[in-house]
């Protein structure tokens, strides 16, 4: 052997047994650390996964799972993750997948702060979480790639933030900010989410569980059940559609609409009561990186998106989904919502922040410069809304309705080009009303805290609305810049706070959509590839200060006893039934990819009460109150919101 192949030999043996860091976090040094373990075999001693050699490794008896591997960090650090190496000699055999991780102060107390389901494959896995203190950290391992009942694990590193924090300094986040629950593991990496009419999260990625390179016809899934925990995943070939970079929408019946993508100008039907997915008409043109709209009539408008197929003239159609037809609408013309990206047309028509209003019109929000309305009559057209302000283009921004019987919408962030690009903290409330004749009325508020793009917003029960994640110069695949603190948009002053910070990066390609029981799920960002730093196939989620006590206890929720029906039309009688005196609102089930939900919107109920009964009607518009699922919320007089109950919007 010559010495250079021996020096690369050692150096890549080295590099098996080395850490990464981040821009968020380093390892610890493990100079004293011991670790021990339910069982081992001879020469596979615990201990070898603190040598910093990648070509040894611990490995269990062949005894059943679940086994577990516990480090003595010898004292308190504040840590925020670990990360676990697969053994590395070309064997599979105990490479982890379903597991648990806790960390203690005593080894005796117990906090689990990730589980879930590492990627199957042999790519180094991080767990990220929460910072806390600790001086211990468990690995339990609950099943195996390849379904075995060993155990193996080659390295594994724990983290501190960065900045470091000394453990004599460290605070915990106060309740007053909302907490992040422990990390959730996901199979895949998400680009795309939605929210079901089953309480159920599917996510997707694309035709590879952490990359898009596309041409195979197929779509990576799971689908998190936030209430018992379960993840399952799926690799959906059927429909012969890779649905990276989607437009997305819910329809009346609660269906998941997702359209093109990476299979340029396929349609696919996601229908929670199966969990299956089934093919439908495809677009006239081929479109990723669009936008679709839920239209006030139950069709599916969509515009834009030149990432996929010829670019340019990617100009209107509508989805009849009774039909099941597309009809392009040519007078809804895409250069009303082309940004100046440096990239052309190419970037210029992506991910349009689109409303569906009333008279069956649909609002383009940005995030050009330049708003639009759309007519979806006939062959189309289009109106002048004139400009959102003083903002210039912001792509990657976000918009969201916290109010649609008042018409009221918030935008946020975003930037003048794609990627490469500083962003604002600029924020404007958008209003709409019933005369689409005359121009939209902007107006400047207060800005965030920090500039981002590639953030995502969510609107609550309480009508606020959090921001999370983005990076104050948008870089595509990549975490620097990134925001941790996450906001709070408060309508009543028009101002942002401060809530508490996501422990993992979400920029590009990440979501977050609210959850049926008023907490919010945050996950994603990355898709670029087996071992690349910027993936982060997990989730979080948020618990809002709404659900909490000052002393971080759970706060007392409103219980909705009844209500009237499952299923209503605009303008009907709803009568809801609660446990204590509460104010009600709606908000429509979302979907998300690329920082865009153009489902979700809330609607604040009035009503007249006898007892705890309360009559409302509902807004007479389908413009405003758009078919299809709706989250139910009570919430108490001190702000407290209900786990929803859902109801079903028609239009006759």
């Amino acid at each position: 052997m010559s010495l250079n192949l021996l020096v690369l030999i050692l150096l890549f043996l080295f590099d098996l047994g080395s850490a990464q860091n981040f821009p968020w976090a380093n390892t610890i040094s493990r100079t004293g650390w011991s670790a021990t373990a339910d069982s081992f075999q001879t020469g596979f001693e615990p201990s070898r996964i603190l040598d910093n050699n990648g070509s040894s490794f611990w490995l269990t008896t062949n005894t059943p799972l679940p086994h577990q591997i516990v480090l003595d960090l010898q004292q308190r650090h504040v840590v925020t993750g670990i990360s676990y190496r697969p053994r590395a000699d070309g064997q599979r055999i105990g490479t982890i997948t379903e597991h648990t991780l806790d960390i203690s102060d005593n080894g005796e107390t117990w906090r689990t702060v990730a589980e879930g389901f590492y990627m199957n494959d042999t790519s180094i896995k991080f767990s990220f979480f929460t910072a806390s203190t600790a001086r211990y950290v468990r690995l339990t391992a609950r099943r195996e790639t390849l379904g075995n009942q060993l155990t193996s694990v080659a390295e594994l590193h724990v983290y501190t933030p960065v900045p470091a924090v000394a453990v004599a300094d460290f605070v915990a986040v106060p309740p007053s900010q909302g907490r992040w629950g422990p990390t959730i593991q996901l199979p895949i990496t998400p680009a795309a989410a939605s929210i079901t009419t089953d309480n159920n999260v599917v996510f997707w990625s694309a035709d590879r569980m952490d990359n898009f390179p596309g041409g195979t016809g197929s779509t990576f899934t799971a689908t998190y059940n936030p209430t018992s925990g379960s993840i399952q995943s799926f690799h959906v070939t059927n429909i012969r559609h890779d649905m990276f970079c989607p437009g997305s929408s819910i329809d009346d019946q609660g269906r998941v609409i997702v359209t093109g993508g990476n299979d340029e100008a396929r349609t696919s039907i996601y229908s929670p009561s199966t969990g299956q997915w089934t093919a439908a008409a495809a677009m006239s043109r081929p479109r990723g990186y669009h936008s679709t709209a839920t239209m006030s009539d139950g069709r599916i408008f969509a515009i834009g998106g030149s990432w996929s197929g010829e670019r340019g003239n990617k100009h209107g159609e509508v989805y009849s989904i009774a039909a099941n037809t597309w009809t392009r609408l040519d007078g809804c013309n895409v250069s009303r919502i082309l940004t100046n990206d440096r990239g052309g047309t190419y970037q210029a028509d992506n991910h349009a922040w689109l409303f569906a209003w009333k008279q069956n019109l649909i609002f383009h929000a940005g995030p050009s410069s330049r708003m639009t309305w759309f007519n979806a009559t006939g062959r189309g057209s289009w109106r002048e809304a004139g400009l959102r302000g003083s903002d210039p283009d912001s792509m990657s921004g976000i918009v969201a309705m916290y109010d649609a019987e008042a018409g009221l919408i918030v935008s946020a962030g975003g930037g003048p080009h794609y990627s490469s690009t500083p962003t604002t903290r600029n924020t404007h409330i958008i209003q709409l009303d019933d005369n689409v004749n005359t121009l939209v009325n902007v107006t400047r508020v207060a800005d965030m805290a920090y500039a981002r793009a590639y953030h995502n917003s969510v609107i609550l029960p309480n009508g606020q609305v959090v921001v999370i994640g983005g990076q104050s110069q948008a870089r595509s695949f990549q975490d620097t810049d990134a925001i941790l603190p996450a906001e709070v948009f408060d309508p009543a002053t028009r101002s942002w706070t401060a809530v508490a910070p996501v422990s993992i990066p979400r920029n590009y390609h990440s979501v977050a959509l609210l959850l049926p029981d008023a907490r919010v799920i945050s996950s994603g960002g990355g898709l670029c590839g087996t071992g690349c730093q910027q993936n982060h196939p997990d989730a979080q989620i948020w618990t809002p200060p709404y659900l909490l006590n000052s002393d971080g206890s759970a706060a007392t929720r409103p219980r909705i006893v009844s209500v009237s029906g499952e299923t209503f039309q605009p303008g009907a009688t709803l009568q809801v039934t609660t446990d204590v005196a509460s104010t009600f609102a709606l908000i429509r089930y979302g979907s998300t990819t690329h920082t865009v939900n153009t489902d979700q919107r809330r609607i604040r109920l009035r009503t007249t009460a006898s007892g705890l009964t309360y009559t409302a009607v509902l807004p007479s518009d389908p413009g405003v109150l758009l078919n299809g699922p709706w989250m139910l919320f009570a919430l108490s007089s001190s702000g407290v919101p209900s786990v929803s109950r859902a109801i079903r919007i028609t239009v006759p």
